[in-house]
């Protein structure tokens, strides 16, 4: 008689704190006979797991691949197949700028069952920690995410339509923006967005890793590329962030043309 498939198990990891993981992610990880995991889930997020699983690495950065999507589809499909509970773990939500339809199609195909389990997004890590609301009745009346990534039609990158994105009653939560600032700058001012827009860069978003940039988005060039994962945040709701980070007994970095105020 055959076995059963399993439940595969598409677990959000959150921004990086084990402690901002959901009960239910704990608990699935725990359980798990198999991990497989994206590239920047942090190994505090992966010592949560059942010690007897087997842990494997199958994420994609910068366009290297540990295994291409086909391959991450068919161990899902085969182990499940075989009756080992399988938890593929994501990085924040795994709905959010991840390849989790692609996954949901190939496991639908296959007649195997599955489950959704919701986790807290970088970018809401990033306003937490800014101590803000990305939704502020006297500053901003709506929150975008949106990836800076190019996306890919017909063998082309294709980039953000900014112009239809932007609005200046909003705020913008950028997920991977990538190290040419410059560039993005210049895309978001010429769709309209005001040069003097408040913006912050949060890189590991609550981790003890974490670090954050303010500056305005007219100086966003001279904002180095930080570690991944980073968010990029636009919107006037950041103004009372960066007042608060103006203390004095906080690190200030001040040249001729801006201010950047970090720290960890």
């Amino acid at each position: 008689m055959a076995t059963k498939p399993t439940t595969v198990y598409l677990v959000g990891a959150g921004p990086g704190d084990p402690d901002l993981l959901t009960l239910k992610a704990h608990r699935i990880l725990r359980e798990a006979d198999e991990i497989l995991h994206d590239d920047l889930v942090p190994s505090a997020i992966l010592a949560v797991a059942n010690p007897a699983a087997a842990v494997a690495n199958v994420g994609k950065r910068c366009g290297a691949k540990t295994m291409t999507q086909e391959q991450i589809n068919a161990r899902m499909i085969q182990s499940a197949r075989e009756g080992r509970k399988v938890a593929r773990l994501k990085g924040g939500d795994p709905g959010i700028f991840g390849r989790m339809a692609e996954e949901i199609d190939a496991l639908e195909a296959a007649g195997i069952p599955f489950e959704v389990i919701p986790g807290i997004t970088a970018g809401m890590a990033a306003a937490a920690s800014l101590g803000i609301s990305l939704t502020d009745r006297h500053k901003s009346s709506h929150a975008t995410f949106v990836s800076a990534h190019p996306a890919r039609h017909d063998g082309e990158d294709v980039r953000p339509d900014w112009k239809n994105i932007v609005h200046p009653d909003g705020v913008l939560v950028i997920y991977m923006p990538g190290s040419n600032h410059a560039r993005l700058r210049d895309e978001l001012i010429a769709a309209g967005l005001d040069p003097q827009m408040p913006t912050a860069l949060i890189s590991r978003a609550s981790t003890a890793e974490q670090t954050i940039q303010y500056t305005t988005l007219m100086n966003l060039g001279r904002v180095p590329p930080a570690a991944a994962p980073s968010i990029l945040l636009i919107g006037r709701s950041l103004d009372r962030a960066s007042r608060r980070q103006r203390a004095p007994e906080l690190s200030v970095l001040i040249d001729e043309a801006t201010s950047i105020f970090s720290h960890r």
